[in-house]
Parts: C-alpha cells; sequence; structure tokens
C-alpha cells in the first residue's frame, strides 16, 4: 500500500538567519522532518492551508502574501497585500475561499481581505480595531491585542482573541457584503489573557487557552435564534503540581483525529495532552511532561498520533516526542532539526495526495 505523503511548512523570525518559510518532506516512519527547500518571506509568523489544499496563506511584515500550492508540496508565490495596519499575528481563511482574516497583536485589528479566484488576495474588505483597556499589569498588555482569529465551524461567525482586554469578540460574517458585525462577547476573567481558541473536530465545542491564568476553557457551541451561544462547561489547568506561577501557555492545537488536545507552556517548557471526550467535549489530562528545549512556543500532532513536534523559539529547534497516553507521559525521540526562530508549523497533505 502507497505510504501517505506529508509536507510541514514552518514559519520563521527572520531577524536573525532564517529567511522565511522552511518546508520539509515529513518522513512518519522515522518521526522526522527532511527540509526541501525554503521560501523568502519576511517574519511569517503564522501560516494557514486552504480546506482544498490548494493555497497558502502567510503573514509578512508587508501583510500577508498568497501561495499556490504545487502538487509536490512546493509553494509558488501568487501576490502580497497590504492589511492596512501593524503586521499581523495569525490568520484564518473560510473553507469556500471567500474571504482571508487577520489578527493584530500589535494594533488590536481584525482584518477581512477579499479573495480572488485563483487564491489570491483582492484587498481588504473590513478592518475593525479593538478599543477598550484591560489589564494593567504589564506595559505590552493593558490596551487590545488580537492573538488569534478563528471562523466557528458552521462559517458563520468569527471569534478574535482579545488578549489584552482578557475577552473574545464574536463577528457575524456576512460574506455577500464583506462586513463584520459584533454579535457577542466572550468574557475572561481580568488578567487571564486569552491566546488561543480551537474548536473540536465535530463542531459542537470550543476550546480557548489562557496565557497568564494558564488554563483551557471548555465550552459547549451552539446557535440559538441565528445568534452564536457558548456556554462554559469546564475549566481545566495546563500546570502540573510541580510548577511554578510563571507559567505561560502558549501552544493550542487538536490531533487529526480530534481525540487529543495538546498545550505547549513556555515559561515551564512543558507540554500538556488531554483526552477530549467526543460526547461531551470535556477534557482528561493524559500527560504533563517537560521539553528538553527552552520556549516551546508552538506545536503540532504527528498525522499517526503517536508522536507530536514541538518548535522551540528559544532554542532554534524543532524537536519530536512519542506520546504514551495511558501510561501518562511523553519522552523526547530522535534528533533535533536546528531552525533558527520557529513560530508557526502546518502539516497536511499536497493537492495530489
Amino acid at each position: 500500500m502507497k505510504q501517505q505523503k506529508y509536507v510541514a511548512y514552518v514559519g520563521t523570525y527572520t531577524q536573525e538567519n532564517s529567511v522565511g518559510i522552511h518546508i520539509y518532506d515529513v518522513d512518519v516512519e522515522n518521526v522526522t522532518f527532511k527540509e526541501r527547500k525554503v521560501i523568502p518571506i519576511n517574519n511569517p509568523s503564522d501560516i494557514v492551508v486552504t480546506r482544498d489544499k490548494k493555497n497558502l496563506y502567510s503573514i509578512a511584515d508587508e501583510g500577508v502574501e498568497a501561495f499556490k500550492i504545487l502538487p509536490d508540496g512546493d509553494l509558488e508565490p501568487i501576490n502580497t497585500a497590504g492589511i492596512g495596519g501593524i503586521r499581523g499575528c495569525f490568520v484564518d481563511v473560510d473553507d469556500e475561499k471567500r474571504f482571508l482574516f487577520v489578527g493584530g497583536h500589535h494594533d488590536g485589528r481584525v482584518t477581512m481581505m477579499r479573495l480572488r479566484e485563483d487564491g489570491g488576495i483582492d484587498g481588504i474588505a473590513e478592518g475593525i480595531f479593538h478599543k477598550g483597556m484591560g489589564r494593567s499589569i504589564a506595559q505590552r498588555n493593558f490596551i487590545p491585542h488580537v492573538d488569534c482569529v478563528k471562523l466557528t465551524p458552521d462559517q458563520k461567525f468569527l471569534c478574535a482573541v482579545d488578549n489584552g482586554l482578557d475577552h473574545v469578540k464574536v463577528y457575524r460574517v456576512d460574506y455577500k457584503a464583506g462586513k463584520l458585525k459584533l454579535v457577542q462577547v466572550i468574557r475572561g476573567r481580568l488578567e487571564s489573557a486569552p491566546r488561543q481558541m480551537r474548536f473540536s473536530r465535530n463542531g459542537k465545542f470550543a476550546y480557548i487557552l489562557y496565557e497568564l491564568s494558564n488554563e483551557v476553557e471548555v465550552y459547549k457551541y451552539s446557535v440559538v435564534d441565528d445568534l452564536p451561544v457558548f456556554e462554559k462547561i469546564q475549566t481545566v489547568s495546563t500546570m502540573s503540581a510541580i510548577d511554578d506561577d510563571v507559567c505561560a501557555a502558549s501552544g493550542l492545537e487538536q490531533s487529526r483525529s480530534g481525540k487529543y488536545l495538546y498545550c505547549s507552556n513556555a515559561g515551564t517548557n512543558s507540554v500538556v495532552c488531554y483526552e477530549i471526550n467526543q460526547e461531551t467535549g470535556m477534557l482528561t489530562t493524559k500527560f504533563n511532561t517537560r521539553v528538553n528545549s527552552d520556549y516551546p512556543k508552538v506545536l503540532s500532532g504527528f498525522p499517526d498520533e503517536n508522536y507530536f513536534v514541538v518548535l522551540n523559539n528559544n532554542s532554534n529547534e524543532i524537536m519530536f516526542y512519542q506520546a504514551y497516553y495511558e501510561k501518562g507521559y511523553a519522552l523526547w525521540k530522535g534528533k533535533p532539526i536546528p531552525v533558527d526562530k520557529p513560530n508557526c508549523i502546518y502539516i497536511t497533505t499536497p493537492p495530489e495526495a
């Protein structure tokens, strides 16, 4: 039987020796990446691949850049477009490739970009600046910081996670007019600092990661009278019993099957894995393990779910770990892959697969 082919795209900060998006062939059997080439782009701090796997979009200093994904997984640039604000930090795209959505950490802006039929970016449709004052314990945090934008699974609403204001603004997406309308706010507690948000594979539950309170909140998601409803059903800690208060939860990703949810803790250099109850959406901790590296900013489950990969922003490496879910721990696997300032990762099959 022909083995499934996977490609990993790793975005890196380019202020040191890296030059952009690294393309790796994923060796599932030997649990490693083999670098194929690097695509020059300035500071690709987040990337997203379309549902049909034909296009990749990346944050860049100039705004956002669109690529065509070739049959072998290589990237062919299409165009670059400005976002009308300071550089973004997170990007999402709807399933039908009508619009691109960008979150801005530095200016607290949510930007909606029109897309062309060829996958190129056709300019700004809508731009909204968040307003208000949040916590005041640090200069960088008391103003709006949109760290994540995520469409709901039904594609009706856009969730904008504001790290500075301690809440998630939920917008209705008007695809015909190219507009966003605020319809709901999910409020976190003061100085919790929401950072990332993901939805369960069945679309019934949402998970919000809080950077400073070091928690994951679980919400039941539904639509009632054409309005989004988020009902909080659980709060779990990202910390182990031996962790101190300086944990700094950072990355949040789901396994391909939707059975597991992984969180990286940059402050304590650890990874926690939860099992997702497929009926209730609630989380049970399977393990919380230290990683042999510095500042595990983001992570991703390996295609076979027996392993996960961690991008270490300070120690400049990609590392692999084998997950022993039932035994309650994970162990380092293989050799680290050196890469300067890895910042985001997307593992997918190329269009031909």
